[in-house]
């Protein structure tokens, strides 16, 4: 199993954005001396006291120059604010920056409203699913340079390296997006900690659908990787305590509320006492938001997961208050799957 992260930079409590940057190169020099292979900045908008990675090519570049062969890239560039050359000549000269290294992944997310109009967001569209897809299928077809000399685009160029180009990805949470992706030819990530249930229905579709790029944007046979939230500590007991700190998150978005995550006492607090063990072998059908449990545990979990859906990739997030704990948790981690 190959194992990636993907990073929000969360701001510590009485914290600020510099804080959560240096521990954000702290954990992608970590996740590379440890084998991971892929570390992806989110993308997030109007919640700057709390989470800091509002721009992922800004993070992207220091990342890259902090590291030296892991894979740095996006998870996601939520398209929908942007336009698709503007992506291209950002990521292809962040490819020039690190050739080789770079990953592009395409999203979409509607959020805050005062933050969706400051960024010229319309909020409003007769069909997102096909506006989403001609975005994505803009974005490579510059960055493989595949727009005909008659096109209205044909003339317009892009910051090179010698050799790559940035390795495109669709991010999606549902079967619409996993369309998209096979349509395309693309590789497709699936977020199982936003709605985990629909993962299999999402790979069968990806799966379904998919026919090669025509400009080798992607791979040739469908490859997916599913993206987990995940606590890992030396018992399955005392990473059910941090996972704490993830589900009172997740309850208090369902109210609304945005915030740095609780410490673990406090979320231990909301909820009303320690979460359950994530149950191994996990029953059939069942798929948790969040998964918590020592490195055996864990990997076994992962196993099963995977088998699902038929991927051998995971990217992990996890949503741990205090950042020893998110360093040992992925060190616990790459040691239960043997990186």
């Amino acid at each position: 199993m190959d194992l990636s992260i993907v990073d929000l930079a969360p701001v510590p409590e009485d914290g600020t954005a510099t804080d959560a940057y240096e521990n954000t190169i702290e954990l992608a020099q970590l996740a590379a001396d440890l084998g991971y292979s892929r570390f992806w900045m989110a993308e997030h908008h109007g919640m700057a006291d709390s989470i800091a990675s509002t721009t992922p090519e800004v993070l992207i570049a220091r990342l890259a120059a902090e590291t030296d062969e892991i894979r740095v890239g996006s998870g996601t560039v939520l398209l929908n604010h942007y336009q698709p050359f503007k992506v291209a000549e950002t990521f292809a000269s962040l490819d020039a920056l690190a050739p080789g290294r770079i990953d592009l992944g395409l999203g979409r997310a509607t959020g805050i409203p005062a933050a969706d109009r400051a960024l010229g967001t319309d909020r409003q569209s007769g069909d997102p699913d096909a506006d989403h897809a001609e975005k994505i299928e803009s974005t490579v077809t510059h960055l493989h340079d595949g727009f005909p000399d008659e096109h209205a685009y044909g003339d317009l160029t892009l910051p090179r390296s010698a050799d790559s180009v940035p390795e495109p990805w669709v991010l999606g949470s549902s079967p619409a997006s996993a369309e998209i992706a096979g349509k395309l030819g693309l590789r497709y990530c699936f977020a199982g900690f936003i709605r985990p249930t629909l993962a299999e229905r999402a790979f069968e579709t990806y799966r379904d659908r998919f026919d090669p790029s025509p400009l080798g944007a992607g791979p040739d046979e469908p490859e997916g990787m599913l993206a987990m939230n995940v606590a890992c500590a030396d018992t399955d007991d005392e990473a059910a305590r941090l996972r704490a700190t993830a589900e009172a998150s997740y309850k208090r978005l369902r109210r609304g509320v945005v915030g740095s995550p609780p410490s673990v006492e406090a979320a231990i607090d909301e909820l009303g006492g320690v979460p359950e063990p994530t149950p191994n072998p996990l029953p059939d059908g069942d798929w948790p938001r969040s998964i918590s449990g020592s490195p055996e545990t864990v990997a076994d979990l992962l196993e099963q997961l995977t088998d699902r859906v038929g991927v051998e990739d995971v990217i992990v997030q996890n949503i741990i208050a205090d950042h020893d704990d998110v360093l040992r948790s992925h060190e616990l981690l790459a040691d239960g799957v043997g990186l």
